[in-house]
């Protein structure tokens, strides 16, 4: 799909909207990733849950391919699976609602414990208050993971209906900025957001520009995760909005375009390793694959 659309579609890019300088410099960034080279220092110790500690000085292989964070599909299990497949791909968790970290704290380790040999792994999170965000960033971080992601992107009803997060914050920029100023206070590592181009009729680039400008501006947020269809929050399934929306991967070349001081990995429609390699050539950080990496 993307090789043979790809490079029509740069030549088709929306009209550049944001390129100014963004405030606030990230303190912890995925740029120490992206810039890897090959000499590292190794560096670790024992935690409760037998996860490395590592120092920023000790970097992985850049997220230039990753696992979409999928729920009850992307647990411990498969991640162990994954991990036998590709040394170097990053993981991510199922998405693990803050208040469930915060409430249950008499056992973490269901939730949040994963084996040592998983890294580079990063746990999402999901939710809309600040405080409960902050006490889960704080609980999680004597885990060890190697990034924090926030959920703006998942359209389920029970997420971005009733649980106002998911996809519908990103209507509120300005609290996701503070969300990703709160999480990232609070733990040791990078922290990404993972949204979608749009939310119903929010859907212009204009808006995709405004929500990743306002969130990169007012936090250390310097990595996000698009996937490329809008989302859809009233009448289709979460399964259909991975299917009806149409893929807009203009705009995501755009976002590479208009904020070159940001790093953006594509998702959505990849399905192979040539699509992979092609979306990369034309100058995507990275590329997230979905539910391909577990069907195929």
């Amino acid at each position: 799909m993307i090789k043979s659309a790809v490079h029509p579609l740069l030549a088709s890019l929306p009209p550049t909207y944001y390129s100014i300088p963004l405030k606030n410099p990230p303190s912890r960034s995925f740029n120490r990733f992206f810039c890897h080279s090959s000499s590292s220092s190794s560096s670790s110790s024992s935690s409760k849950n037998n996860n490395v500690k590592k120092s920023v000085q000790d970097p992985y292989f850049p997220p230039r391919f990753s696992v979409a964070p999928m729920m009850d599909w992307t647990d411990n299990h498969y991640r162990t699976l994954a991990r036998l497949i590709s040394k170097h791909a990053w993981l991510y968790t199922e998405m693990v609602v803050a208040e469930t970290i915060v409430h249950k704290q008499d056992n973490l380790d269901r939730f949040l414990s994963f084996p040592r040999e998983q890294h580079p792994i990063a746990l999402q999170i999901g939710g809309s208050n600040l405080n409960n965000l902050s006490k889960a960033a704080a609980l999680a971080n004597s885990y060890n993971y190697d990034a924090i992601n926030l959920n703006c992107g998942c359209p389920s009803g029970k997420v971005a209906g009733h649980g106002c997060f998911g996809a519908r914050l990103m209507l509120n920029p300005k609290f996701v900025a503070e969300a990703m100023s709160a999480i990232a206070e609070n733990c040791d590592a990078p922290v990404s957001v993972k949204c979608r181009i749009g939310v119903d009729d929010h859907d212009s680039y204009s808006e995709l520009c405004d929500f990743v400008y306002k969130v990169a501006s007012g936090s250390p947020t310097r990595h996000f995760i698009v996937h490329a269809r809008k989302a859809l929050l009233n009448g289709i399934s979460p399964a259909a909005n991975r299917k009806i929306p149409p893929l807009k991967y203009e705009y995501f070349f755009g976002l590479l375009r208009d904020f070159p001081s940001l790093q953006f990995t594509m998702n959505g429609g990849v399905t192979c390793i040539n699509e992979v390699d092609a979306a990369i050539q034309c100058g995507a950080h990275g590329v997230m694959v979905g539910r391909a990496a577990y069907n195929k």
